[in-house]
């Protein structure tokens, strides 16, 4: 019987990545409430909720408290997981829900501590209120207690797996499975592949910024096409400058790199100013400068055409 109930304990035992993810559940639906009930306003006079953001914020948790955990005794994260408050405080074995206290307390603590917190600093804030210095300094050593005691109790239940907050701990409620779990057999052949493909593409975006697509395309394109011999130099940059050699269009006003092929300004200025060290797509010459194409034969290449 000891084993049996033992084992019921493993399995019923939440872990602690789901009381996690239920936390950022809760925190991703109040920012999709509060995206949605602002965009209500967004016609109307701006800065009209600035000034009552605090208390409107509140009545909009207060009103997802009472229809989550005060009466299915979870948030909406926990019923998504499967996994609902207990009152840790009762002797009995069985499944005890919070009590109506615990549950009012948990609302003053969460819902009320924001709003007290974010209106005072309001407050404070003002020019007109900063003569309450003392007052502004005990709310923050206030603050900065609290941030520490969850700091620690998060600490405590990463090492013991209960109560993921510190109100948790202080009403006495912890995260429990609605009901009973089986033990699952996780086959990880699925994530091997996932991780490793994972891994090869991150290797892919770190490696494909450090090579020069461009210059290796010219390479690769100087191999496959047979070089012919430079003979007759106005005769191939007529021929050639029919078409920019980067764009394939005509050569609006037409530069050399010092070779037999044209450019549009343009296109081989931009390509030298991101590779100092670009090279011609065709025939694979080196920049040495950009100069513009003779005047003789521009116009020898117009009248041909």
């Amino acid at each position: 019987m000891a084993s049996r109930e033992e084992n019921t304990k493993r399995t019923n035992r939440v872990l602690r990545i789901s009381q996690l993810d239920a936390l950022e559940l809760n925190k991703a639906l109040e920012q999709l409430v509060w995206s949605q009930f602002s965009q209500c306003f967004h016609g109307f006079k701006p800065g009209l909720l600035a000034r009552f953001e605090p208390e409107v914020k509140a009545l909009l948790w207060l009103f997802l408290w009472r229809f989550t955990i005060y009466s299915k005794n979870a948030t909406v994260g926990q019923s998504i997981l499967n996994i609902q408050y207990k009152n840790d405080f009762s002797p009995k074995l069985r499944y005890q829900p919070p009590s109506k206290n615990q549950k009012l307390w948990y609302a003053v603590c969460t819902i009320g501590g924001t709003w007290l917190e974010e209106r005072c600093y309001d407050l404070f804030r003002n020019r007109h209120l900063a003569s309450f210095g003392k007052a502004r300094q005990c709310m923050n050593i206030m603050v900065g207690l609290f941030k520490l005691g969850g700091l620690i109790n998060f600490l405590i239940f990463l090492q013991r797996g209960k109560f993921a907050t510190l109100t948790e701990r202080l009403l006495g409620i912890r995260s429990v499975f609605c009901k009973p779990q089986n033990i699952r057999e996780v086959g990880f052949e699925y994530m091997n592949r996932e991780l490793l493909w994972h891994g090869f593409a991150e290797f892919l975006i770190f490696l494909l910024p450090l090579i020069n697509i461009q210059k290796l395309k010219a390479k690769l394109s100087s191999w496959c096409i047979p070089l012919t011999g430079a003979s007759n130099s106005d005769n191939t940059l007529s021929t050639s400058g029919k078409q920019c050699s980067l764009c394939g269009e005509w050569p609006t006003m037409p530069h050399t790199i010092g070779c037999e092929h044209i450019f549009c300004y343009y296109c081989v200025k931009s390509s030298f100013l991101f590779d100092v060290y670009f090279t011609c797509p065709k025939c694979g010459t080196e920049v040495h400068s950009v100069q513009p194409l003779k005047s003789g034969i521009e116009m020898s290449e117009v009248n041909a055409l």
